[in-house]
């Protein structure tokens, strides 16, 4: 009787662990942002179209204590590009501030260059993503 109720035991467990691990990975975050919302031009982004196709590594990173840039793993808190990509957390931390101290530097740092370097690839060179109404529409 009690290698019964031991083994339930075990086995209840082992489904709620697998159970509570399937959720937590399936927290992929907003399938669409709006980036700068409340700005003069806001960028429409599919999170979703992109995680399909690129990793999460290569956009999300984490910064450490000395505000230096460090690579994104697995289960990582995931925060807006804004709470850290501004004057105030970043004051004295950047070489080239201007270009990166900011929600939109960031994403034109980033987003941009990708845009650039992928847009004569033969699955997305008809789709001009490298024009500014790609993720800036206008209204």
């Amino acid at each position: 009787m009690k290698k019964m109720i031991a083994c339930s035991g075990v086995s209840l467990c082992m489904f709620l662990g697998t159970v509570i691990f399937t959720l937590a990975g399936s927290n992929m975050g907003p399938a669409d942002i709006t980036l700068g919302e409340g700005g003069k031009k806001p960028a429409q982004f599919s999170h979703k179209k992109h995680q399909d196709t690129i990793k999460c590594a290569e956009c999300h990173h984490g910064m450490a204590a000395d505000g230096k840039k460090i690579p994104y793993t697995e289960g990582q808190e995931v925060k807006k590009c804004g709470a850290c990509h501004n004057a105030t957390v970043l004051a004295g931390k950047m070489k080239d501030t201007l270009a990166l101290d900011t929600p939109k530097g960031a994403g034109h740092g980033n987003c941009l260059e990708c845009h650039k370097a992928k847009k004569d690839e033969p699955a997305i060179k008809d789709k001009k993503i490298d024009k500014c109404d790609t993720c800036h529409p206008k209204k």
